[in-house]
């Protein structure tokens, strides 16, 4: 049995308490009777969506209660809550951006294949699997990680927001593990079920999975050319436009913030005084898109084609759509954002948050990755930076303490 599914594991014998007519045994050192009993009673629905018992022993057998951090990960989603700029900052920087063109390198035929089969920019499908998983990373980091049967059963047990969506899902991914696609201890995801080096939740996986390396396993969680192919073949069958852009940043004249949500093709806009702040010009006047303004009207503006609504197909956040669009162009070279972020006094912009990092390692108070992110490693560094430099010792990071280490 595999480390990810350790935390189900207690050397308990089977734990489900089903009906007599599923043939499953109940198991009185069960630690949470409810969720056995709901257990016990999905079967039914299983059945009837034509799960074996022996799928529904193997993927609950060790399931004894539901996963508290599950309902915990449930309350907070960045996409909906997070400043616009701070979510692309964490994102879309010098870090993910080198590792994105690392792996460009190191899967050139892999992604020119599917490139060219799918009709899909190969730098959008290396941008959402930096966003999915770190590139994979986050697929070796246990505490990231949830054996989705009991992730979705909590979920459909406990949360009665997300109960329809996690029974649905639950079916999908028990008819993966019948199929033999993955097996139980393989089945890992992130809290809402969603699985592999991509993250497709378990009905997305049913409808584009694609077996690109041609083992005979559609392979997400293990193999990079199924997971990338996938990716593609969902924003392919959802209308990707082959060739064109997922949109531009703007410049948007004063006079327009009423246009804000309209919709007009690119020469127009162009006739209206939007302009691209590097000082190109757009590619094609025909094409339709919507302008957006996602930090208001003192922010940067945006003009958003169909493709850039595609990628919302992944991920039904404009926030995640435009940081997929922005990374896909920096590791294709065409350079960052040339507006600023109307940022709260004081604080740090992308390039001086990579700054401060560098600054603390220099220094010996940080020894971490230096990527723009201020988890508790860096808090800790600035914290006693703070200190030392008689600064109140918040542990956050600012445009002072950044000019105290300039001096």
């Amino acid at each position: 049995m595999t480390q990810n599914r350790k935390y189900s594991l207690r050397g308990l014998a089977l734990a489900l308490m089903v009906t007599a007519s599923a043939g499953l045994a109940p198991d009185s050192a069960a630690a949470d009777q409810r969720f056995q009993k709901w257990i016990a009673d999905f079967y039914q629905t299983a059945a009837q969506n034509g799960i074996s018992k022996a799928t529904y022993r193997k993927a609950f057998a060790g399931v004894t209660e539901p996963d508290p951090t599950v309902l915990e990960k449930a309350t907070f989603q960045p996409e909906f809550t997070t400043k616009i700029w701070d979510y692309v900052d964490s994102r879309v920087n010098p870090y993910t951006a080198e590792i994105g063109r690392k792996m460009a390198t190191k899967h050139a035929s892999t992604l020119t294949a599917i490139e060219r089969h799918f009709g899909v920019d190969k730098n959008i499908i290396l941008a959402i699997w930096s966003m999915e998983s770190n590139y994979g990373a986050v697929l070796t980091k246990d505490d990231r990680l949830h054996y989705v049967p009991r992730a979705l059963a909590t979920l459909a047990y406990a949360d009665d927001r997300r109960s329809k969506f996690a029974k649905k899902q639950l079916v999908a991914a028990l008819k993966i593990l019948q199929n033999g696609d993955i097996s139980a201890d393989g089945m890992t995801g992130s809290w809402a079920g969603a699985m592999g080096h991509t993250q497709f939740i378990p009905t997305s996986y049913l409808l584009y999975a694609v077996d690109a390396d041609r083992n005979g396993h559609r392979d997400i969680w293990n193999s990079v050319p199924d997971a990338l192919a996938t990716s593609a073949n969902l924003l392919a069958k959802n209308g990707w436009d082959t060739g064109r852009t997922w949109g531009y940043e703007v410049s948007v004249p004063a006079s327009l913030a009423k246009q804000v949500g309209k919709t007009h093709t690119i020469a127009q806009w162009a006739a209206m005084g939007v302009t691209r702040p590097n000082g190109k010009g757009f590619r094609d006047g025909s094409t339709r898109a919507v302008l957006k303004m996602p930090a208001g009207a003192g922010g940067p503006g945006f003009l958003m084609t169909a493709n850039f609504f595609t990628i919302k197909k992944y991920n039904a956040s404009d926030s995640y759509a435009l940081a997929v669009g922005l990374l896909a162009d920096e590791i294709a070279g065409y350079g960052g954002m040339k507006q600023r972020w109307p940022r709260p006094e004081g604080t740090l912009d992308m390039k001086e948050k990579f700054e401060l990092q560098n600054r603390l390692k220099t220094l010996g108070y940080y020894n971490g990755e230096v990527d723009g992110n201020f988890g508790s490693g860096s808090k800790a560094a600035i914290s006693a930076v703070q200190e030392r430099l008689g600064m109140q010792a918040d542990g956050k990071p600012s445009l002072p303490l950044l000019n105290a280490l300039r001096r």
